[in-house]
């Protein structure tokens, strides 16, 4: 208690060094604990992407590049899939339902998805959570489109208005649908998925704006109304990819060999959760490379807190003397010069989680706005428990180098220092 109430004392003494060497380690353990925080929500949010979902099929390719032109809306497709295919897979006596998936427009930036309405049913991502209107419905007319929170938000899109497609994926587009223009007739809540940036129409939607169109090129002469496109036969012709559920997971890894050996085209069937774990594990480099740059900045950190106390150290020689004088002992001296510095880490890891909880709090709204990621205000995990145990134990292990100098520092030593 006496060595608490002198270091105490001791710290009010040089509260300004003191205060100075707390804001550093503070703002070092905030951006270790930032780091962490983000990289478990990303994490969290990257395998809550998809859920639900027992297969993905596509045009055969690496299971990384299907699962993002598919799930992410990332890349593009090596090749499509024939509309009889995915008919004759969606028919198999252990699929329950598909969801199929096509690609290739946009509309200022953002992915136009041609689907049908079972991806309102059937699509399910954190965990089995279901999609849901913030305004709106489901699309029941050739040109009603859907679109995603942040569609919405950004573009300040109400129901009603009407969108223009365009081909490709570029902000501005000469190739552009203007004669068939989309009215908005649903706007999804927030997910935190890609499908907050993405606009839904349906397959048939697709086809009947692409019916005068050839390469992304309006074919001269050629020009299909939107009346004269309700009257004609818009089946599609190929999809994207398209998503399986199954009646029974037990059948899942046969209906995926079935799919991988299909005869009448090169297909393959995914598994979304091996591939999101082998997608993450391309990442780890980067995860890793972020948690370094903490640690340096935890480093600088107690480095500076090294300064401050090793400078401090000889303007303190009287002082110590005068302990001594009193009856310290070198290793009680060491205690205090130890104890000062883990105290001054404590402050600091405790202000550091205080600033970071702060910084979540008036930064959720931008953390969805900007990258779709949502923070949450919690209990320390494990990971950072372990990550301030360990700074603390550095911040220890940085006050024994001005402790073990005080140890050696003699009696008179800080005596015939002169004032």
């Amino acid at each position: 208690m006496a060595m608490w109430s002198l270091a105490v004392k001791s710290l009010k003494n040089r509260a300004g060094s003191a205060t100075l060497t707390v804001l550093t380690i503070a703002i070092s353990v905030m951006l270790l604990l930032g780091v962490e925080q983000v990289r478990t929500e990303a994490r969290t949010s990257f395998a809550n992407t998809v859920s639900g979902t027992d297969l993905i099929v596509g045009a055969r390719t690496g299971q990384t590049q299907l699962l993002l032109y598919s799930v992410f809306h990332i890349g593009h497709a090596s090749n499509n899939v024939g509309w009889d295919s995915y008919r004759a897979i969606a028919a198999h006596p252990q699929v329950e339902w598909t969801i199929p998936l096509l690609l290739g427009d946009s509309h200022r930036g953002f992915r136009v998805l041609g689907t049908s309405a079972d991806f309102f049913r059937h699509y399910r991502y954190a965990r089995a959570r279901a999609l849901a209107f913030s305004a709106g419905q489901p699309f029941d007319d050739l040109f009603d489109v859907v679109i995603g929170a942040q569609v919405a938000r950004e573009l300040n899109y109400q129901i009603g208005q009407q969108v223009v497609v365009a081909h490709g994926m570029g902000s501005t587009s000469f190739s552009r649908h203007d004669d068939k223009p989309f009215r908005i007739v649903g706007i999804l809540a927030p997910t935190g998925t890609p499908v907050d940036r993405t606009l839904m129409v349906s397959p048939e939607a697709i086809q009947a704006i692409h019916l005068d169109f050839q390469a992304g090129v309006q074919l001269p002469g050629q020009v299909v109304s939107a009346e004269d496109a309700r009257q004609q036969d818009l089946t599609p012709t190929q999809l994207t990819a398209f998503m399986v559920g199954l009646k029974s997971r037990r059948s899942t890894f046969a209906l995926q060999r079935a799919i991988n050996n299909y005869r009448k085209e090169p297909l393959q069937a995914i598994l979304p959760g091996v591939a999101l774990a082998e997608l993450w594990s391309l990442m780890r480099v980067a995860e890793q490379a972020l948690l370094v740059v903490s640690a340096a900045v935890v480093f600088s950190g107690l480095a500076g807190l090294l300064t401050v106390l090793l400078s401090g150290l000889n303007a303190r020689r009287r002082e110590i003397a005068i302990l001594r004088s009193l009856g310290a002992r070198p290793w009680q001296l060491l205690a205090l010069l130890t104890f000062e510095a883990a105290l001054l880490t404590l402050l600091g890891s405790a202000l550091g989680m205080a600033l970071l909880y702060i910084a979540i709090v008036l930064g959720q709204p931008l953390f969805e706005q900007w990258v779709g990621l949502g923070l949450e205000v919690a209990l320390p995990s494990t990971r950072q428990w372990i990550f301030l145990a360990l700074v603390q134990g550095a911040g220890i292990l940085t006050g024994l180098i001005p402790g073990w100098r005080a140890y050696r520092y003699s009696l008179a030593d800080g005596i015939c220092i002169r004032i």
